[in-house]
């Protein structure tokens, strides 16, 4: 049987889970965000492309519904400081079907409709302009 990527010790995605990482390395991960759309197919997944590349932030993705690539879990939600959702949908339905596991975390509506392709340049560009205003200020991407 599969151990989740938690379980494993390595971070939601494949990366070295931070309670494993010297002081310096976590003191860089301020934030852990989670995107949240349907299928974590196209929208989810590349806002956590983007986004993973910033050094002060851990991101994963996740889908709400059942045939997602990445399903939601509590685990998930419980992980996570902050959560964007792309449409008010899916921010009611992780409010009634988590809202144990929602904690302190920070939820955000994105309002981004399923038009887009994975990593489509306007996809980006969206959610750059719409992500960005709620991260801190943190340092530059790398490479």
């Amino acid at each position: 049987m599969a151990q989740s990527a938690l379980a494993a010790g390595r971070g939601l995605s494949g990366r070295d889970d931070p309670a494993s990482m010297p002081e310096r390395t976590r003191a860089r991960a301020v934030k852990r965000v989670l995107f949240i759309c349907s299928r974590n197919r196209l929208r989810s997944p590349t806002a956590e492309q983007v986004f993973s590349a910033r050094t002060d932030l851990e991101c994963s993705s996740a889908g709400l519904n059942h045939d997602a690539e990445n399903p939601l879990t509590a685990e998930l939600v419980e992980w996570a400081e902050l959560i964007f959702v792309m449409e008010r949908a899916h921010r009611d339905k992780l409010r009634t079907r988590f809202k144990p596991s929602l904690g302190a975390a920070r939820v955000i509506c994105l309002g981004i409709p399923d038009d887009y392709e994975y990593m489509d340049p306007e996809l980006v560009r969206l959610l750059k302009r719409k992500v960005e205003p709620h991260l801190p200020q943190g340092p530059a991407p790398c490479a």
